[in-house]
């Protein structure tokens, strides 16, 4: 809980609370679960912390998502904004309805007496079906170079899984144990998403799209974009090359004209003499100027 940042309480906690609630959490009794209910269903969420067994126990509910953890249930009562939305008892805490937000771990503290404490967490997944995922693909790639497409979707939970097509193909995770893909070379993440050619070959030309699935809702797929896998373009960089030559010749025409014609100041052409030489290039030498 170092660093985590705690909202949502009456006020400030005194500095001596806090460092006691924090050496008596070492050694604590901890229990953990996992719940998966759909969004915006209700849901029980359970202190297996406390015991009936207890003496005027001090019940404590924090809820942590990342690294913010808020304060649900402190000082006997509910925080904002869980007043309206949650229903408190000894054993539970009772959610009428749970959105996608509501996903996150959610912490019982029990401490008996002054020193005695025990903890349980419930890892909350609120169910929701994957979106339609969009597929990040080059429209051109180069022969022998590495490309990478990438397939992303932000609202299903628990986080989907990802499968690739090619020409409405699936891709397997190993291209070499499939006869239409084992000419290709790349990597798939189903996690990510990401798949990865290196290095691109001919054969990778087509179209893709990719799917989204976890398991609640239908699978998601993307729209399907076309790859084309080229060669490098030799004739494009010579010329390319020739131009760029050419530029540099006329520059090199204009100055050593300038200086010939004396547009320049007698301390630079006493300092630059050799400007006054016809430049070269390709071989041909300007004609000196009259």
């Amino acid at each position: 809980m170092a660093g985590a940042a705690l909202r949502g309480g009456p006020g400030p906690l005194p500095l001596l609370l806090l460092c006691a609630a924090a050496g008596s959490l070492v050694g604590a009794q901890v229990t953990s679960e996992t719940t998966q209910v759909p969004e915006n269903s209700a849901v029980d969420i359970y202190c297996t912390a406390y015991k009936p067994s207890m003496s005027s126990p001090r019940i404590e509910w924090k809820f942590q998502k990342g690294t913010s953890l808020v304060l649900l249930y402190y000082g006997n009562e509910l925080t904002e904004p869980y007043k309206n939305r949650v229903q408190f008892s000894s054993t539970k805490i009772h959610f009428s309805t749970v959105t996608r937000e509501d996903t996150g771990k959610y912490i019982c503290e029990v401490v008996e007496g002054s020193s005695q404490i025990s903890k349980s967490e419930v890892n909350l997944i609120v169910q929701v079906p994957p979106s339609k995922p969009v597929a990040h693909v080059p429209t051109s790639a180069t022969i022998g170079s590495k490309a990478v497409l990438r397939c992303t979707e932000t609202d299903g939970s628990p986080p989907p899984t990802f499968r690739w097509y090619r020409d409405t193909m699936l891709m397997p995770s190993d291209p070499k144990t499939s006869l239409t893909f084992r000419n290709s070379s790349y990597t798939l993440d189903s996690t990510t998403g990401e798949l990865t050619f290196e290095p691109v070959s001919s054969f990778d030309t087509g179209d893709y799209y990719c799917e989204a699935s976890n398991n609640v809702g239908s699978p998601q797929k993307s729209d399907v974009v076309h790859m084309e896998a080229n060669e490098v373009n030799v004739g494009g960089i010579v010329a390319a090359v020739v131009v760029l030559l050419m530029v540099l010749a006329l520059i090199a025409f204009g100055i050593w004209f300038a200086y010939s014609r004396g547009f320049f100041s007698s301390e630079f052409r006493a300092a630059h003499p050799s400007l006054g030489l016809a430049p070269l290039c390709a071989g041909a030498a300007f004609p000196a100027p009259p």
